[in-house]
């Protein structure tokens, strides 16, 4: 195949409405500011060459925005019709001006995630490597923690119960929610946890919680429990409160996750504001920016914590040069054929080209909306 003069020929898009198992609360919820969490919306991008070539990608949206992002993707699939998917820069900013009015952040450039995802994914298998060693990897296994059993919804009994089964099954670190309205319940689940655990990597997340004099606090009595990080302890905006925190406490930052732009994530890296910097691929507009990110984390020496969506993160945390983390998260499992291999504390890079992950077909089951641009125009498969 030519594949230098090969063009896109098609793109579907599919909104895929995952139900998660129980419902899900962090202190946002316990706080009044939302609602538990009973599922997840996610944008499927499969972009198909006219040699053949195929690629996948992903978004998501929690709560509210999931028909949001799909509109604004269905509306601007076909300035990718007849584009050569080699050039992924040029197409990006292509599709964040075609809906430039609505913003260079936010939904609409977490629209476009989806798709520029798939392009990367794309462009790895015609070069029939895994991402990561497409990007230049520094290594084949990246160290892991688990979120998904610590969260305040669940019983501290449990809590630690999960603890327990997620470092038998070789996970390298847990992390807990923090951030309850009672902060000593929040000193007896840290402390429950760290009990279990003894010395190992444990980290905590307050979700925007508290106020900087609280975060001051709390952060203090923290320190007895030699956590890895203390994550989002203020609002995900307060670049200055965070770096006086990374200046006040022994315990280091981390934030990131909430933002949706590298040049916010270049705020908090100018302010001295984290240790640890958490991207989100699927949030900051895909991998092309998550890209402009690394390069300046990696500039201001900062250590990177990528959140959520692992089968996308593993790869970029791989070609990361300072020795990072990658969260697991076990929630998009069903989505997708493939499962992460963990061994020893890391999650392991598949040796599969591109993301390596397939589109299942309890995937294929839960999708609500599908429509499908080519050279003749956009048509509706499923509404």
């Amino acid at each position: 195949m030519n594949t230098a003069s090969d063009r896109i020929g098609s793109v579907v898009l599919s909104r895929v409405d995952l139900p998660l198992d129980t419902p899900i609360s962090d202190a946002k919820v316990l706080t009044g500011r939302q609602k538990p969490l009973t599922s997840v919306s996610m944008l499927f991008a499969e972009i198909r060459t006219e040699e053949g070539w195929e690629g996948v990608g992903y978004t998501y949206s929690k709560r509210a925005g999931g028909p949001g992002q799909y509109a604004h993707a269905r509306e601007v699939a076909p300035e990718l019709i007849g584009e050569d998917p080699n050039d992924i820069q040029r197409i990006w900013t292509k599709l964040v001006w075609a809906g430039a009015s609505v913003g260079r952040s936010g939904l609409a450039t977490q629209a476009i995630a989806a798709i520029d995802i798939a392009l990367w994914d794309l462009k790895a298998k015609r070069a029939r490597l895994p991402l990561a060693k497409l990007l230049g990897a520094h290594r084949d296994a990246v160290a892991c923690y688990n979120t998904s059993g610590g969260f305040l919804s669940t019983p501290l009994e449990q809590v630690v119960d999960n603890t327990r089964a997620a470092r038998e099954a070789g996970i390298g670190g847990i992390k807990i929610k923090v951030g309850h309205p009672d902060r000593r319940a929040d000193l007896a689940r840290v402390a429950a946890v760290r009990e279990e655990l003894g010395d190992f990597p444990l980290m905590v997340d307050a979700n925007q919680q508290w106020d900087r004099g609280t975060a001051t606090r709390m952060g203090r009595v923290l320190e007895e429990f030699d956590l890895v990080w203390i994550e989002e302890p203020l609002d995900a905006y307060d670049a200055v409160g965070h770096a006086a925190l990374a200046r006040e406490l022994a315990t280091p930052i981390a934030t990131g996750e909430m933002l949706t732009s590298a040049f916010e994530h270049r705020e908090l890296l100018r302010h001295e504001s984290v240790d640890f910097l958490q991207p989100d691929a699927a949030r900051v507009g895909g991998i092309t920016p998550f890209l402009a990110i690394m390069a300046a984390g990696r500039d201001a020496g900062v250590r990177l914590a990528p959140h959520f969506a692992m089968e996308i993160h593993l790869h970029l945390a791989a070609a990361y040069e300072l020795d990072p983390w990658v969260e697991h998260f076990d929630w998009l499992q069903p989505l997708f054929d493939e499962r992460p291999e963990i061994a020893d504390g890391r999650m392991l890079v598949p040796g599969r080209p591109g993301l390596g992950i397939t589109i299942s077909e309890q995937a294929r089951a839960w999708t609500v909306q599908q429509a499908r641009t080519d050279a003749d125009g956009t048509t509706a498969l499923a509404e």
